[in-house]
């Protein structure tokens, strides 16, 4: 990573922050759904996006979306 982006990463604003790689990154959550235990897609926003059956599929949409998976800690 160049020396000019990366000062330019520490300098964004909380708000540019907020936004930064919300159309490109999503995360998945356990869930369940009418008593079944089910995986939720989730936006970089916690915006819920989908519904799947295991992480298998999860990943899968979220690839064919052009979604990049992150874990989330």
């Amino acid at each position: 990573m160049n020396t000019q982006f990366t000062a330019s990463l520490k300098n964004l604003s909380a708000n540019e922050l907020l936004t930064f790689g919300l159309n490109d990154v999503a995360y998945l959550k356990p869930a369940n759904v009418n008593g079944q235990d089910v995986y939720a897609i989730h936006a970089a926003d916690g915006s819920q996006l989908a519904f799947v059956a295991n992480r298998e599929v999860g990943f899968a949409a979220m690839h064919q979306h052009e979604l990049e998976p992150v874990s989330l800690h």
